[in-house]
């Protein structure tokens, strides 16, 4: 994040005290001694620790944020995926590791699904952002035990990025499967629920559907992919529009920018999907596969400056205070900007 100065040169608006970049996140964390990570609390190095760990994949499951079954009959062949955590499917590291469950068993090659769904069985909407009361409180729980200097800063930096890496490493896996990928979406898909629909295929959206990149409120970026992938789909006005002002479009609006490819009753998406996938299913996997490659392309290179951008800004003193606004509001729709 850079201004002009008064000569001319570039300048870092982000205080000095808070400007903490990826790399230098990991290159503080290997340095530091094992007595001392301990005391901080600071993770070992990404390359020190054991392989994440994942069930082994399974052609029917059920876990405490979402669910799948293969469906597997004379008409489709796909994979149906539900979203179903209290109150509005929130990511945080529960969702994470069942997304993560569900890239394994994506790359394993969904048991032999041709196409997938992706919905939310939740009355509020599909997914309304990533956790931040989760965030907020292991924020808190840091700062309290190692309080606010750099050290702690780069503690937090350092787990930050880990959680993103994962994050991102699912989406990817979702983003380029070699199958027909659709989200079934209703209500609110705000924030990281939005970048998570974008990982899809296609989006068929109810007509309660609001997207929406609020995080400019809580002094962030999206940070799991979303203005990448929105990119690759839309033109920059859009993308800006959404990402600057911070309000939601409605699903008439969404397909009419080429959001959404059909506006659909309420109640009737997944029914609409379950179509979609039937006759995706009719198609060779090979040419499907290759046809996705060569139509939906990953950003990798800005996906990987978002990462960066996104851990940086995480260590403002601005992150902190909304959060705390958040977590402390009474609004019955808080994720609203």
């Amino acid at each position: 994040m850079s201004g002009q100065g008064p000569n001319g040169w570039t300048r870092n608006i982000v205080p000095l005290g808070t400007r903490i970049g990826a790399w230098q996140a990991r290159l503080v964390a290997r340095r530091l001694s094992r007595a001392m990570r301990e005391r901080l609390g600071v993770p070992a190095p990404m390359a020190a620790r054991p392989a994440v760990r994942v069930a082994a994949p399974s052609a029917s499951f059920e876990g405490r944020a979402l669910s799948w079954k293969l469906v597997d009959n004379a008409v489709a062949q796909h994979l149906e995926v539900t979203l179903h955590r209290e109150p509005c499917n929130e990511i945080g590291t529960t969702a994470l590791g069942e997304l993560e469950q569900l890239a394994a068993f994506v790359r394993a090659g969904a048991g032999g699904a041709r196409a997938l769904i992706l919905h939310s069985n939740r009355k509020r909407g599909f997914c309304a952002g990533a956790d931040l009361r989760e965030l907020h409180g292991a924020l808190v729980a840091k700062y309290d035990v190692g309080g606010r200097g750099a050290r702690t800063r780069l503690a937090i930096a350092h787990e930050v990025r880990g959680f993103i890496d994962r994050i991102h490493a699912a989406f990817d896996v979702l983003d380029t499967a070699p199958l027909t990928t659709v989200a079934a979406t209703h209500g609110f898909v705000f924030g990281g629920g939005f970048e998570l629909a974008l990982t899809c295929d296609v989006i068929v959206a109810e007509k309660s559907t609001r997207f929406a990149f609020p995080e400019l409120r809580l002094g962030l970026v999206p940070g799991f992919g979303g203005i990448p992938r929105l990119r690759r789909d839309l033109g920059n006005a859009v993308v800006r529009d959404l990402l600057l002002t911070g309000r939601s479009i409605a699903a008439k609006r969404a397909h009419e920018v080429g959001l959404v490819s059909q506006v659909v009753a309420r109640g009737e998406g997944l029914n609409v999907a379950r179509k979609v996938a039937e006759q995706a299913s009719r198609f060779d996997p090979e040419t499907t596969a290759l046809a996705k490659r060569f139509t939906k392309p990953l950003p990798r290179e800005e996906l990987a400056r978002e990462k960066d951008l996104f851990v940086e800004m995480m260590a403002s003193p601005i992150v902190e205070k909304a959060l705390e606004k958040f977590v402390e509001s009474k609004d019955v729709r808080p994720y609203l900007p």
